[in-house]
């Protein structure tokens, strides 16, 4: 189903499939085995506009909504999901500007990420991942400036981003109530970079540590106000959840269309697409799921974080029961380079994992079914 999608997000699908079709798909297999960063393939999606869709029109954007992104999301990740995360990461780092930002912040960060300047969101630690209240960073005010100092940790486009949104402890003593959230620029004196991660999935996909040492920045780069940055993380991510759930839909379409060509190549039994119908009905339920909640928060509506939780759960899910069924339904072919299923099975696992692990997201559901 379209999904009752327009002539724009038709062009939108139709440039992205172009795009993982001739750019993406060649080279997959190797930027997975050499874990290359794929610069070429981002410099296309940045020439061919895919950056500005999810910047707004004021700032040198396109003004597209959290549909479009799911759009773009969905499509690259059916080819290649390591490419999908660096691409969604700079959208996911760019909405705490759009929500929060200053005018001045918006004008200034906004435009670049437009352009196809890569942007990082620095929140995770080593000893803080899901629970943001255990962040170690510390940024304290001296005079017109602050100091940051700490470390993050799995940060995606780590080394390779141009603009990092980083969550830090303004008053520790409050708390989760106590962060804040900044933008800080690469070449800032004070930002260091660890090692690439060698990771079990999205390999082609950057990840390091990012590392603050008496980093100052101007007091100006402050998002919004003091106390307010776990409230800008979750804002975010009830924008950026159905995105996840998209790059999983797009993984778990994959992993089915390797299984389909495949058995009819060996003229398999109608009992083996029985199996296979199965799937494909739960990855069309986390399909609709994701567009619902996309539209959703297109309209406007400020009750989301529930669905934006169900978006992401869900089709996470969905996508690592379905990888793993291919594997098993592909027999001992499944785990050959030849077919991909192996590949695309490590790349869906993250899914249940970043912005927030599953855990989390039912405990956003719980927590409001509760209430």
């Amino acid at each position: 189903m379209n999904y009752c999608i327009s002539q724009r997000e038709e062009y939108v699908k139709a440039t992205a499939q172009k795009i993982a079709r001739e750019k993406i798909i060649p080279q997959r297999e190797l930027l997975d085995e050499k874990k290359d960063f794929p610069y070429e393939i981002i410099k296309e999606l940045a020439d061919t506009g895919m950056f500005r869709l999810f910047i707004p029109k004021a700032y040198g954007g396109d003004g597209g909504g959290d549909t479009e992104l799911c759009i773009i999301v969905e499509e690259i990740g059916k080819a290649c999901a390591a490419v999908a995360t660096t691409y969604a990461a700079s959208a996911l780092a760019a909405t705490p500007i759009i929500l929060f930002g200053s005018e001045n912040q918006k004008m200034k960060y906004l435009s670049k990420i437009a352009q196809g300047s890569l942007a990082s969101f620095c929140l995770t630690e080593p000893s803080a991942g899901s629970d943001a209240g255990g962040i170690q960073t510390r940024a304290t005010k001296e005079n017109d400036s602050y100091i940051i100092n700490g470390a993050k940790q799995w940060i995606t486009n780590g080394g390779e981003a141009e603009v990092y949104v980083v969550f830090a402890a303004t008053n520790p003593s409050r708390g989760a109530r106590g962060l804040s959230a900044f933008i800080v620029e690469k070449e800032t004196p004070g930002i260091s970079f660890g090692k690439i991660e060698d990771k079990l999935g999205i390999r082609a996909s950057c990840t390091r540590e990012v590392i603050f040492e008496n980093c100052k920045i101007p007091a100006e780069n402050l998002i919004g106000k003091e106390g307010i940055g776990f409230i800008v993380a979750m804002r975010t991510f009830d924008h950026t959840r159905p995105g996840v759930g998209a790059l999983a839909v797009g993984i778990a379409q994959s992993a089915l269309d390797e299984l389909i060509a495949y058995a009819k190549q060996i003229k398999a039994p109608l009992s083996l697409f029985e199996q296979i119908a199965e799937l494909y009905t739960k990855v069309e339920a986390a399909r609709a799921l994701v567009y619902s909640t996309a539209r959703y928060l297109d309209s406007g509506a400020k009750d989301v974080s529930v669905y934006s939780s169900m978006s992401k759960l869900f089709p996470s899910d969905v996508a690592m029961e379905v990888t793993s069924k291919v594997i098993e339904l592909f027999g001992i072919f499944g785990c050959r380079r030849k077919y991909a299923v192996e590949k695309i099975m490590r790349d869906a696992k993250i899914t249940q994992i970043y912005e927030g692990t599953n855990e989390i997201q039912k405990l956003i559901i719980a927590n409001t079914l509760a209430k």
